[in-house]
């Protein structure tokens, strides 16, 4: 096992050790049928996956003894890389899709912006709702809280509203995100 650091904290990396490198003086071996050979010497267990040309890898370590099998070491790792990847693939990302509008948005636009973000929701995506304000606008913060509740409301059976409507500067932000099924 060796030790990696990573921006100042110490990451224990463990290493699979084969062939030569496993310091164990007798091994339980399983060749590269499954079949279990028994507890033999190291150098024993190392003959025998010479003889087969392959590798012995060290798959148990803290058994006693420890555990090896037979097996085409590469072969193994590229399997377990591919095995990460897929895995990766199939894992879901949510991304924060953001919907602007105006406080004096008119209806049918506002129908639009609605649409757009009924759709990012049933994509399973969060949505920033954001009211920008200009000029005077910026005083009659209440039109554009309004309209943020309104869309709130009215996708209440997708989605639920991760934060309440918030001003910075002259931007008023929501956050709504999908409903767990």
């Amino acid at each position: 096992m060796s030790t990696v650091s990573l921006g100042g904290a110490v990451i224990a990396k463990q290493e699979t050790n084969i062939n030569s490198d496993i310091r164990a003086r007798e091994v339980r071996v399983i060749d590269d049928e499954g079949e279990m050979l028994g507890v033999l010497s190291i150098e024993a267990a190392l003959a025998a996956a010479a003889e087969r040309g392959l590798d012995l890898v060290e798959v148990a370590p803290n058994s006693v003894p420890p555990a090896c099998r037979i097996m085409d070491y590469g072969k193994y790792k590229y399997q377990a890389s591919k095995r990460a990847a897929e895995a990766k693939k199939k894992t879901a990302r949510v991304e924060i899709k953001e919907v602007k509008m105006r406080p004096k948005t008119e209806e049918h636009d506002y129908q639009y912006k609605l649409k757009n973000a009924r759709k990012f929701l049933l994509e399973g995506n969060k949505v920033k709702l954001t009211i920008m304000f200009r000029g005077r606008e910026v005083t009659h913060p209440e039109f554009g809280r309004k309209i943020l509740l309104r869309v709130a409301e009215e996708v209440k059976d997708i989605a639920q509203p991760e934060s309440f409507p918030s001003m910075s500067g002259r931007f008023m932000t929501m956050m709504i995100s999908p409903l767990k099924k």
